[in-house]
């Protein structure tokens, strides 16, 4: 097994021509380097910038990168069309780069240019860099908090993260167990990798329960919003009608009812329920799948649900589609808004009964 001394001889003896070539351009432009979690950096912010950080869809992702190029020939080249804010090489323990980089610029057009004049350019004969939008990751999952917690606590928990946060979103979870599931979404993916990075050292615990934190992969999201918003709800709605109930006229004569009520006032039959139980928690939790058909409507509606019963309440499969009626008639009270906003998001809240 070799020594700390004799693998750092051992690097020292790799690719030593352009590693002196970047110290003696340092060293003449003053230039400052920062190396952390395999990763070389340079601004973020640059000397002398002023204000907020650039927006999104300013920076681009650099591949093709043969591992023994540094940042003394990438930066002057990525700097001719646009201001860096950022410059990021991936390296390897080594001490050679991992083959690709990230260039943030302080505005879009930056990024823009820098992908209409470097893509494909001729970094060494038959070696043509791949220059294009980076697609910056701002979102994260948690999973497994308590199945009664409130929005409310969720963000004071959440407080500590810093004023990066943008949003909370607080729903059932896809997970066998009754638990909640949080999307949060972040103003720039430092601040998203960072909060994971504090979530994940204070070892994974939020609002007293161990929890799964990890970015918020397309797939989740694709099936969050057909599990608990499902399709095209906003097709329930005609142009120009405000017909969603309000939560005083829901309240007063229940979720079912006015959910036939609206639909009949629509012009699209009656509501078909089907549900079916598939299993049961601590506590009195009940976890059922449903599926709603509406006749006018192209496409049934379906998802998971978890409803906890009282002692002596309703029968199981009733409780449960009350609780898919409420959430069916609170989406599209919403349906003016997006899936991932707070007002759409308490549609996809547990629900007791």
């Amino acid at each position: 097994m070799q020594s700390k001394r004799e693998c750092e001889l051992w690097c020292e003896r790799v690719n030593p021509e352009n590693k002196a070539a970047l110290e003696a351009w340092v060293r003449e432009t003053g230039i400052r380097l920062v190396q952390v979690n395999g990763q070389r950096k340079y601004g973020g912010p640059p000397p002398g910038w002023v204000g907020s950080p650039p927006p999104a869809g300013s920076e681009v992702f650099i591949g093709r990168l043969p591992q023994d190029v540094y940042e003394h020939q990438l930066i002057p080249l990525f700097q001719r069309v646009g201001r860096l804010y950022e410059f990021r090489l991936m390296m390897t323990f080594s001490g050679l780069n991992r083959g690709f980089a990230y260039a943030r610029y302080s505005s879009r057009r930056g990024a823009q240019a820098a992908i209409a004049t470097l893509h494909n350019h001729p970094l060494r004969p038959s070696c043509p860099l791949l220059v294009c939008r980076s697609t910056e990751k701002c979102e994260l999952s948690v999973d497994g908090l308590p199945p009664g917690l409130s929005r409310r606590a969720l963000l004071l928990a959440l407080q500590p993260l810093g004023p990066g946060l943008q949003e909370a979103l607080l729903m059932p979870s896809p997970g066998p167990a009754p638990a909640q599931i949080a999307l949060l979404k972040f103003s720039s993916h430092r601040a998203a990798a960072m909060a994971k990075k504090a979530l994940v050292e204070g070892q994974s615990r939020l609002c007293g329960e161990q929890v799964s934190v990890e970015w918020l992969k397309p797939d989740l999201k694709q099936r969050l919003r057909q599990q608990f918003m499902g399709p095209s709800l906003q097709g329930l709605q005609p142009e120009g009608s405000r017909l969603a109930p309000s939560r005083d006229k829901l309240e007063s004569q229940g979720a079912r009812a006015t959910l036939q009520l609206l639909c009949q006032q629509m012009k699209l039959g009656s509501p078909v329920f089907l549900t079916k139980c598939l299993g049961t928690g601590p506590a009195g939790w009940h976890r059922f799948w449903y599926q709603v058909v509406i006749p006018g409507h192209p496409v049934p509606f379906s998802g998971l649900i978890w409803v906890v019963l009282a002692p002596e309440g309703q029968e199981g499969h009733e409780a449960a589609k009350d609780a898919v009626s409420a959430r069916l008639l609170e989406a599209l009270r919403e349906s003016g808004a997006g899936l991932f906003q707070s007002a759409g998001a308490e549609a996809g809240m547990v629900v007791k009964q």
